[in-house]
C-alpha cells in the first residue's frame, strides 16, 4: 500500500512538471524589440506583440501551450498608444489559461500617459496669474498626441497628483450659492475673495449635491458688485437645472442646511497654490507651482492620454475565457466627459442623460414615480464584458481618473483578489449593469438572456483606499444588477461617499438581482465629502442575499453637508427587500431602513456583537502587507459620532 501511495505522488509531481515543461513562454522588455521571438534573451518589446503570438500559438495549437501560456513582463514603464484588446481568440482554457504577469522580481507598469517635459521658470510676467504666483511659477509646452494637443484633467509630479487650480484653499471654507434661476439656467454666487476674470475661458463650477457632485463648464460671468451670475454650456445647463435628485439646491424653506456648497476649478487666476497646476490651451502650457522640494528640471511629471488601459470583451456567445492578471500595476488614465460634456450624475458616477420631474406622477412600471432619469457609465482603466475567469491578484491600480476595474455585463465566475486601489478619481471596483443609455433608471432589469447578468464574481482581500478623489458621488466598491456576488474581506477607507454599495432600481419588483453575500469587509473613514450615505448601502429586491460580519465605523464629519445627521452605518435604501443583515459591528445602532421589505431580517448588529467578528473582518493575513505605506485620515479630519 505505502508503495502504491510513493509511485502515485511520484506520477502527480511528474505531471505537474510535465505541465509546467509545456507551458509557453513569451517574454516582455522595455528594450525588447516585437520582432523577437519573444524568448527571455530576445524579448518581445510590446505587451501588444506578446498577446498577439499567444493568440497565434492557441490558433495553430502549438503543443508548448499544454500548460498554458505566460506572458512574463520584465521591469520598467510601459506607456500604451492605444488599450491593449483581449478577444475571444486569446482565450484560455482550464488546463491552458493566458497568465500575463511581472516576471520574477519584477514590477511592471501599465501607463496611459505622457510625459511633460522641457520645464523651465518663468520670469516674465504673466497675464491672469494672481500677483503672489508671478515668477515663481513653471511652464512647459502641453504635449502634442496623436497630432492634437493634449487634454487632459489630471497631473502627477513624482508619482504625486498635483491640483488642478481651485477657488478654494481647503473645502471645509467653500461658500454657498446665493440663488438660482431655473428659467434662466443661471446660478448667483459670492464673488471669491481671489476675485473673477471677465472670461471664463475653461473655468468649472463644482457643486455639492447631497450624495453627488455636478461639473458644469462655465459660459459666463456677469459681475453686480460682490457676486457674479454664471451661466453653462449644454448639455450639462439643461440636465441641471431640469433634475430633481439630487437636488442641485436646497432653498431655506427645506429646513436644513441652506444652498448647496461649491467651488470653482481650472482658472489661471487660482493659480496661487503649491502643489497646483493649469492648462492653458491657447497659449499650449502647462503651469505649475511646485511644492517644496520639487526640482522641475528632473521631476517625472505625468499627464494621462488613454481613458482606457485594457479591454477584455467578447459576446455572449464567444466570450473572453480564462485569461489572469498578476502582479501588474496599472497607472495613469484620463476621463474626458466633463471637459466635454459636463458632468451631472444620478448616484454612485452614474451620469445623468436626461432627466426631469414628472408634472403628473406614475410609469406604467410604478404608480408613484414622480421623475424619470437615464444615465451613461463612466469608463475604466480596464473594463471586462461579456467574459468568464478573467482573475486579478496582486495586482495595483493607482493614479486612475475614474473607475478603475469594471465588470459591465455577461460576466462570470471571476475573481479579484489581493489587488491594491488607491488614488482613483472614480469607484475603486465596479461589477454589473447598472442602467443602459435607453433603459429608464428606475425599471427593473430582468433580461431574457440571462447571460447578460454578472453572475458568481468574487471580491476578495483588495484594498481600496483613497478612491472617488474627483467624482465625490462614487463609491469605494459598487455593484448593480449581480447574482451571486460575494464580497469578502476587503478593506475600504478614505473614500467620499459610501464604501460598498450593492443594488440598483429603487424597485421593490422582480428583478435580476439574488443571492449576494457581503460578508467580513471593513469599511471606515468614509463620507469624507458627502452625506445620505453609509458603510454598507443597497437598493431594490435581492432575494436570499446576506449582509453579515462586517466592520463599519469612523464616518467623517462634514460641514457643508446639507442635512448633518443623515448619516448611517448601515442603510437599506429604497425597494430593499429579503435581505438578512446580521453580526455587523459598528459603534452604534444609527441604521437606516428607508422604503424597505417584505422579507427583511435584521438580528445582532452594533457595538455588541462578537469582538471575534470585529477583529476577523477586513485583510485576512496573507494580505495585510497591502496596508504598508497606508495613512489612513492624512488630513487629520474630524470623525462623526453617533448621539444617543
Amino acid at each position: 500500500m505505502k508503495r502504491f501511495c510513493i509511485i502515485s505522488i511520484c506520477i502527480c509531481l511528474l505531471a505537474g512538471f510535465s505541465l509546467q515543461a509545456f507551458a509557453a513562454q513569451i517574454w516582455v522588455a522595455t528594450n525588447g524589440n516585437d520582432a523577437n521571438p519573444g524568448t527571455k534573451n530576445a524579448p518581445k518589446h510590446t505587451i501588444a506583440a506578446a498577446i498577439r503570438q499567444a493568440r497565434e500559438l492557441r490558433r495553430l495549437k502549438d503543443p508548448s501551450i499544454a500548460g498554458g501560456i505566460h506572458i512574463l513582463i520584465e521591469n520598467g514603464e510601459y506607456m500604451l498608444d492605444e488599450p491593449l484588446f483581449i478577444r475571444p481568440e486569446d482565450s484560455g482554457t482550464p488546463a491552458s489559461p493566458t497568465i500575463i504577469e511581472n516576471a520574477p522580481d519584477a514590477n511592471p507598469m501599465i501607463s496611459g500617459g505622457v510625459y511633460i517635459n522641457n520645464w523651465r521658470k518663468v520670469s516674465r510676467r504673466i497675464p491672469g496669474l494672481p500677483m503672489q504666483a508671478q515668477g515663481r511659477v513653471w511652464e512647459a509646452p502641453i504635449p502634442q498626441v496623436g497630432g492634437n494637443t493634449l487634454l487632459f484633467r489630471q497631473l502627477w509630479v513624482n508619482e504625486k497628483k498635483a491640483v488642478r487650480t481651485q477657488s478654494v484653499d481647503a473645502y471645509d471654507k467653500m461658500s454657498r450659492i446665493l440663488s438660482v434661476d431655473k428659467q434662466k439656467q443661471e446660478i448667483w454666487i459670492p464673488i471669491p475673495a481671489s476675485g473673477l476674470p471677465k472670461d471664463p475661458g475653461q473655468m468649472e463650477m463644482v457643486i455639492h449635491q447631497m450624495w453627488a457632485i455636478a461639473n458644469l463648464r462655465i459660459k459666463t460671468i456677469k459681475i453686480d458688485g460682490n457676486k457674479a451670475g454664471l451661466t453653462f454650456y449644454q448639455p450639462e445647463s439643461h440636465i441641471e437645472f431640469e433634475h430633481p435628485w439630487p437636488a442641485p439646491v436646497i432653498d431655506k424653506d427645506h429646513k436644513m442646511n441652506g444652498n448647496s456648497a461649491f467651488y470653482l476649478v481650472n482658472s489661471l487666476a487660482f493659480l496661487d497654490k503649491l502643489g497646483e497646476w493649469y492648462e492653458d490651451i491657447k497659449a499650449g502650457k502647462v503651469y505649475y507651482l511646485p511644492r517644496k522640494g520639487e526640482d522641475m528640471v528632473s521631476a517625472k511629471v505625468i499627464a494621462p492620454s488613454l481613458e482606457k488601459l485594457v479591454e477584455v470583451k467578447g459576446t455572449a456567445d464567444r466570450p473572453v475565457s480564462y485569461v489572469y492578471f498578476k502582479g501588474i500595476k496599472f497607472e495613469n488614465t484620463t476621463w474626458l466627459r466633463p471637459s466635454e460634456s459636463g458632468h451631472v450624475p444620478l448616484q454612485a458616477g452614474m451620469y445623468l442623460l436626461d432627466a426631469y420631474k414628472l408634472k403628473i406622477e406614475g410609469t406604467p412600471e410604478k404608480s408613484g414615480l414622480e421623475n424619470q432619469a437615464w444615465v451613461g457609465r463612466p469608463p475604466a482603466a480596464v473594463e471586462v464584458s461579456y467574459a468568464n475567469h478573467i482573475d486579478f491578484s496582486g495586482c495595483i491600480f493607482t493614479h486612475l481618473a475614474s473607475t478603475a476595474l469594471d465588470y459591465t455585463r455577461g460576466t462570470h465566475d471571476d475573481e479579484v483578489k489581493g489587488n491594491l486601489f488607491k488614488d482613483i478619481g472614480g469607484t475603486g471596483i465596479l461589477v454589473g449593469v447598472f442602467s443602459d443609455e435607453g433603459f429608464e433608471a428606475h425599471l427593473p432589469y430582468n433580461p431574457s438572456d440571462s447571460r447578460e447578468v454578472c453572475t458568481n464574481e468574487h471580491i476578495v482581500d483588495n484594498l481600496v483606499d483613497d478612491v472617488t478623489n474627483e467624482d465625490w458621488g462614487c463609491v469605494g466598491i459598487g455593484a448593480g444588477y449581480v447574482k451571486g456576488i460575494k464580497i469578502e474581506h476587503n478593506e475600504v477607507c478614505d473614500v467620499s461617499y459610501s464604501g460598498i454599495s450593492l443594488g440598483w432600481g429603487w424597485t421593490k419588483a422582480a428583478n435580476a438581482m439574488s443571492d449576494n453575500i457581503i460578508r467580513a469587509n471593513k469599511v471606515h473613514h468614509y463620507a469624507k465629502h458627502m452625506y445620505d450615505v453609509s458603510g454598507i448601502y443597497t437598493l431594490s429586491a435581492q432575494p436570499r442575499s446576506i449582509i453579515d460580519s462586517n466592520y463599519v465605523d469612523s464616518i467623517y464629519k462634514v460641514p457643508y453637508a446639507h442635512d448633518p445627521q443623515h448619516w448611517f452605518y448601515l442603510y437599506t435604501d429604497e425597494g430593499s427587500s429579503f435581505f438578512t443583515v446580521k453580526d455587523n459591528w459598528c459603534p452604534a445602532e444609527k441604521f437606516l431602513k428607508n422604503a424597505n421589505g417584505p422579507g427583511n431580517v435584521w438580528e445582532n448588529n452594533g457595538p455588541l456583537v462578537a469582538e471575534s467578528i470585529k477583529q476577523s473582518a477586513g485583510l485576512e493575513a496573507p494580505y495585510k502587507h497591502l496596508l504598508n505605506g497606508i495613512i489612513i485620515n492624512p488630513g487629520n479630519k474630524a470623525i462623526n459620532h453617533a448621539t444617543p
